[in-house]
């Protein structure tokens, strides 16, 4: 047996029972969720009423379970190293903030304006390409860290990098998306923004260092990483997959009444997610950076903030627009098109230095 195809087998070996088999247990979770949704629809009504500026307290908690892990393996020492290696911050902030905005624009474009053309209203091409829109300008904030634990991503560095997003968020998300879609009344909900940082990265980043501290110096390093760690193997699957369920239960009525649409809006979205993720992993590796910086920069431009997407479509169209429902099955497309980036990326580790 070769040796990259020995390091890709250990790979898939260390994957563990829940992540070997992730895509037969997220496409059950997504059925069930729909079912729910259909069934028992109490459940997301219920669960509705426990959200603030646009999140989902319920979903919020699960994130957060699926984050502390890798939140607990970040050496706090480490971040202050993330900050002078600067190329991987390049390819992240270029790809997200320079390249991915217009390429989603044009991909949408095409797709809706000229491809689909006989199968969709002009009004409503127009309508799914700002939604569109919004969720390219709106790069990840918080799933990108589960992204980053499944491709055994550096987490500090991961840190450092969404840390780098949001504040280039804060000041270039309005002006870009005011751009291309030739809108004068964009504004971000400052709300939704400040909370998803403080949900998904300030408390499990808090709770992550304030465990690490305690805990080796009580029962020291050797006991943290070879026990404690351990005990959250599967967490951030599990997480993952019950987050799956309430999304889909919340969904289950658009997706049985937009079929056709929702999988003509998936093709462009699915396609920028690909088109990206290569750009960035690609440069990466032409820049011959670690395997573990250059998985999570290709996630975190592949992936999107979807609250705040579905949050500004609200605000500027209405929540029966069709750019609403653009975004909302960006949400939808995210988790699964993700995943199978993720094996892609775990079973190309060979190509990278530190991986050989």
């Amino acid at each position: 047996m070769s040796q990259n195809k020995a390091t890709a087998n250990k790979k898939e070996e260390g994957l563990g029972f829940f992540a070997k088999y992730l895509t037969i247990w997220v496409a059950a979770c997504i059925v069930i969720g729909v079912i729910i949704g259909q069934v028992l629809p109490v459940v997301p009504q219920t669960l509705s009423k426990f959200e603030y500026a646009h999140v989902s307290i319920p979903v919020a908690i699960l994130i957060w379970l699926m984050i502390y892990p890798m939140m607990l393996k970040i050496d706090f020492s480490s971040i202050v190293n993330a900050t002078k290696k600067p190329k991987g911050l390049v390819i992240t902030c270029v790809t997200n903030w320079l390249i991915k905005p217009f390429t989603m624009y044009l991909i949408a474009l095409v797709f809706f304006k000229i491809i689909f053309k006989n199968f969709i209203p002009e009004a409503l091409a127009t309508d799914y390409l700002a939604g569109a829109v919004l969720l390219g300008a709106a790069p990840c904030t918080a799933m990108v860290f589960v992204w980053s634990h499944l491709t055994k991503g550096d987490p500090a560095y991961t840190l450092v990098q969404v840390a780098v997003n949001d504040l280039i968020l804060l000041v270039a998300f309005t002006p870009i998306v005011a751009f291309l879609l030739g809108v004068s009344n964009v504004t971000v909900p400052y709300d939704t923004l400040f909370l998803s940082v403080v949900l998904f990265v300030v408390i499990p980043l808090a709770g992550g260092y304030l465990s690490r501290k305690l805990i080796i110096k009580n029962r020291g390093l050797k006991y943290f990483e070879n026990v404690f760690l351990k005990k959250f193997d599967n967490i951030t699957i599990i997480g993952l997959l019950l987050t799956l369920v309430i999304i889909f239960s919340f969904q289950g009525e658009i997706i049985l009444n937009n079929p056709v649409h929702i999988a003509l809006i998936a093709v462009p979205l699915t396609i920028q997610t690909f088109f990206i993720f290569f750009l960035a992993y690609g440069w990466a590796k032409l820049w011959q950076l670690k395997h573990n910086i250059a998985a999570p920069a290709g996630m975190i431009g592949a992936s999107n903030f979807f609250e705040l997407a579905v949050a500004v479509a609200i605000s500027l169209f209405g929540l029966e627009s069709g750019a609403t429902l653009a975004t909302v099955v960006g949400v939808l497309v995210e988790v699964p098109v993700m995943l199978t980036l993720v094996r892609i990326a775990n079973k190309t580790a060979h190509w990278f230095p530190d991986n050989n």
